[in-house]
């Protein structure tokens, strides 16, 4: 609702309100922002839970201006005249305006003309306007609905529908607002999409369906979001994925797929996305990746498979990945890991391998990796690992080595003598306790003594 006043300070008709039904001589200034950003606050990944998020804020800052003038008679009369040759809105609204005499009166048709030319707002929801050009953000969160309102207004660019009862949702169902740029349906209960939901959708940015009740995905369903930049998958019951859900989806930068029912990653499966920059397939049921898995990703940044169930990693299957400069494999079931299995990561910054089974590392197992500069290896089962592991890691910064069953024995010198003279940050360090022999139990690496590392013949 727009509440408008007037002040009481007379002036000329024309230098003050030239009346159109369009055009009312009345700003409205809005000032909205919607832009996808890196949470800068979780941008690096914790020790306990990776977050590299691309946050989407919005903000606003609406003002209306008042009507800062009531017209005199004769100036009403003038306008009216001018007005009575026009066949428009325009000469209906001041016709009504001269008999009645009243500026709130004529302003309230005016009003009406505007409304009618773009779509009222649905009376269950709350609308904004945004300007430069005029836009319209409709509010119908958590309101009851079983499908969209048949009274949208045209020039919807963001359209907000969560936590309703949507159940599906049908063919052409953005027809009525053709410039849509953001469409948010997350926690509805939808759980079927028409091959043809997003016809001419050419404008939309942001498609959220995330924790609904979708189980799979039509072919070519996207095919005319050419546009879409971001699209949230998670919390769904999707089991399978193919590359023809993604044709035509050449602009796409983020891929939300977090806990679904995924339990194999099948070749070409992201192959059309090739402006793909972040792909999240966490907490799924991943216990296969293809070999070509990744291929046509040659753009992506960030790739996340925690919390799925991958035994090995198959060689060279990140090989298409020449721009990734973070990968997250926390909480799998990987007890061992090949050079091969990193082939290509040549861009690789950040490599999280926290809470599997790993017991061995190969000494070059990280030495195709010239950027890596932070490496999580805590919560496996490791008893030693050669110093000049990480003396081939010429960039590592930060290494996490703590929560192992470190067996200090002669086999674990290298790496005592490693640390002492390593500048790489040990985190945290205090944590860094042998498990074994018994002398040793619970006491720090960092600082024993050589000579103290001996091995039974």
């Amino acid at each position: 609702m727009i509440s408008l006043s007037a002040e009481a300070a007379p002036t000329s008709a024309h230098s003050q309100l030239s009346v159109a039904c369009s055009d009312a001589d009345f700003s409205v200034k809005e000032e909205t922002k919607l832009h996808f950003v890196r949470n800068e606050d979780q941008k690096r990944v914790s020790e306990k839970q990776p977050v590299f998020a691309l946050r989407y804020k919005q903000s606003k800052n609406t003002t209306f201006s008042k009507l800062k003038s009531r017209l005199s008679v004769s100036a009403v009369r003038n306008l009216g005249r001018k007005l009575e040759t026009d066949n428009s809105c325009s000469r209906r609204a001041a016709i009504v305006f001269v008999g009645k005499m009243q500026l709130l009166a004529w302003f309230g048709l005016v009003l009406l003309c505007v409304l009618q030319s773009t779509g009222a707002c649905p009376s269950i929801c709350k609308c904004s306007k945004k300007s430069n050009p005029e836009k319209s953000e409709v509010n119908c969160h958590k309101r009851g609905l079983r499908s969209l309102p048949s009274d949208l207004p045209t020039d919807v660019w963001i359209l907000k529908l969560g936590e309703n009862g949507i159940t599906d949702l049908k063919a052409n169902l953005l027809r009525s607002v053709p410039t849509i740029e953001s469409l948010i349906l997350e926690k509805n209960t939808i759980k079927s999409v028409h091959p043809k939901t997003f016809s001419g959708a050419k404008h939309l940015t942001l498609l959220n369906l995330l924790g609904n009740q979708i189980t799979k995905l039509p072919p070519k369903v996207f095919k005319d979001l050419l546009n879409l930049r971001f699209l949230m998958l998670g919390q769904n019951e999707i089991g399978l994925i193919k590359a023809e859900m993604f044709v035509g989806m050449r602009n796409l930068s983020e891929l939300d797929l977090p806990h679904n029912a995924l339990t194999v990653v099948p070749s070409n499966a992201f192959k059309p996305l090739i402006a793909l920059k972040v792909l999240d397939l966490s907490l799924n049921r991943i216990q296969r990746l293809s070999p070509k898995a990744f291929t046509g990703l040659t753009q992506l940044l960030f790739l996340n498979l925690d919390n799925n169930s991958l035994k090995t990693i198959p060689a060279g299957v990140f090989r298409p990945l020449q721009s990734l400069e973070m990968l997250v494999l926390d909480n799998n079931l990987l007890s061992s890991l090949s050079q091969s299995a990193l082939d290509g990561l040549s861009s690789l910054q950040e490599l999280y391998l926290r809470n599997n089974e790993l017991e061995l590392l190969p000494n070059d197992v990280f030495s195709n990796l010239p950027k890596l500069s932070e490496l999580g290896l805590s919560g496996n089962h490791l008893k030693t690992v050669d110093g000049n592991t990480f003396s081939l890691v010429p960039e590592l910064k930060k290494l996490h080595l703590h929560d192992n069953a470190w067996q200090c024995d002669c086999n674990i010198a290298s790496l005592v003598k490693w640390m002492e003279q390593t500048n790489t940050t040990l985190s945290p360090r205090d944590a860094l306790k042998c498990s074994s022999p018994p002398n040793l139990r619970n006491k720090n690496l960092i600082g024993l003594q050589t000579e103290t590392l001996t091995c039974n013949k």
